[in-house]
């Protein structure tokens, strides 16, 4: 692994350490940048901070007001969104574009959906449209409380183990995520992310115009089937689809350039890398 993601992301982490905002009693973590230009939020799936995005942060640095979020200890999905709402106001971000990944995909679309007004746009990426049925799926069939922390963080590492031989394509990625599991999210918090998915409630129809919503979706993605895919474009008809053949359910670590060069055109920002995305509905990198 001689390019590992860690050197680069700690070195990020050190220039922009996270901030807690406290707000209607949860302790969010919060990177923030920017002082111009249009206003983005980010939020991460289960694995991962508000430093995940790292290389998305330094490449609109100076262009984009960015909100990264990491999650708090307690609440749901619908409590969240609530919190969200008030850190969007609190930092006068109104008009802004959520991104959510994974979890935090369903966060984005629940937020979206239920505060239109509050927002300019959703990008749904590598998530899925109804959480029905999640409950009979590990880790999410668990008791998420009950269950010993340790066996629920070994769920994560067993599978990731498989990829951290040196010639898989997301070795460095296993690397970056192992240490997520192992240190980086403490139990109140993962144990708060994983609940919130088996327990959140369904999304209400977007208000949002189909122009102002966008996919992010990945060929290989191990989490996101192609069923589940097809469900969230039927539950956001009309919406562009940015389709990576590759980059796993982590393609903002995986294919940094291909995701800088989506946001920009979702941000209406001049292009900076050397990847452009095909015209059309359903475009594929």
């Amino acid at each position: 692994m001689t390019h590992s993601h860690l050197p680069a992301r700690d070195a990020f982490v050190a220039r922009h350490p996270e901030v807690r905002h406290v707000i209607n009693g949860r302790d969010w973590g919060a990177i923030r940048t920017g002082d111009s230009g249009p206003a983005l939020i980010l939020i991460p799936g289960t694995l991962g901070r508000a430093d995940i995005f790292w290389q998305q942060i330094e490449a609109l640095d100076g262009r984009a007001r960015i909100l990264a979020l990491s999650y708090p200890g307690s609440g749901g999905i619908a409590d969240w969104a609530e919190d969200v709402a008030g850190l969007i106001k609190a930092q006068n971000l109104e008009g802004a574009v959520v991104l959510g990944s994974s979890l935090g995909g369903y966060l984005a679309q629940y937020l979206t959906a239920t505060q239109p007004d509050l927002v300019s746009g959703l990008v749904a990426a590598n998530t899925l449209a109804s959480v029905t049925g999640i409950e009979q799926m590990p880790p999410y069939s668990l008791d998420l409380i009950q269950t010993p922390i340790d066996d629920l963080r070994a769920g994560f590492s067993t599978g990731l183990a498989t990829w951290t031989t040196p010639d898989h394509p997301n070795a460095l990625l296993a690397e970056l995520l192992l240490q997520e599991v192992a240190a980086r999210i403490p139990e109140a918090e993962l144990r708060a992310r994983l609940n919130a998915l088996k327990t959140g409630p369904e999304i209400p129809r977007q208000q949002l115009s189909a122009e102002a919503i966008h996919i992010v979706e990945s060929g290989d993605d191990h989490l996101i089937s192609p069923p589940m895919q097809a469900a969230l474009r039927g539950a956001l008809p009309g919406s562009r689809c940015f389709h990576l053949t590759w980059g796993s359910h982590f393609p903002y670590v995986t294919r940094p350039m291909e995701y800088t060069a989506l946001l920009e055109e979702v941000l209406n920002l001049a292009p900076t890398t050397a990847v452009t995305w095909p015209k059309g509905q359903d475009v594929r990198l």
